[in-house]
């Protein structure tokens, strides 16, 4: 973890691990999760294994649906860890990716209270990190890990 270039949110999710795993690795739970309300999210494709991509777009109003991320999943470890990216799209070719490249890595662990699950947005450099933030990177994401917990608490 390099505090420069990194931004990581943390929460305990009331939930047990197979939950939160089951929704970061299914399309229908994870549409419902992954982009900010009020905004709405289509995966258009997703095959969450090492290699694998996820394409997702989104929409303000339902009907007009405009690319949100096309990503890599690097690693994904059961019910433990998953690292993906948009420094490379779904098919893994070399992408510039707007509006900054970034790798997630999620970990799960088990909890008093369900799972604590942390996701650590790295990033390139110093302007990256600044241009998330500008963005509002963890707020966003923050927002999206409360979306996630609704979603593994149902």
């Amino acid at each position: 973890m390099n505090p420069e270039l990194d931004a990581v949110i943390e929460r305990v999710i009331h939930a047990p691990r197979a939950a939160v795993w089951k929704a970061w690795t299914t399309p229908e739970l994870f549409a419902k999760w992954w982009i900010p309300e009020p905004y709405e999210c289509r995966v258009e494709s997703f095959a969450p294994h090492a290699g694998g991509g996820f394409v997702t777009s989104m929409s303000e109003d339902g009907l007009t649906f405009t690319p949100h991320m096309d990503a890599a999943f690097l690693v994904v470890d059961e019910a433990e860890r998953i690292v993906f990216t948009n420094a490379v799209d779904s098919t893994l070719r070399p992408a510039n990716p707007m509006p900054v490249a970034v790798t997630g890595e999620v970990t799960l662990e088990d909890h008093a209270d369900g799972t604590l699950y942390r996701i650590t947005a790295r990033h390139g450099d110093e302007q990256a990190r600044a241009r998330h933030d500008e963005l509002g990177l963890v707020e966003g994401w923050g927002f999206v890990a409360d979306q996630l917990a609704a979603v593994a608490q149902s």
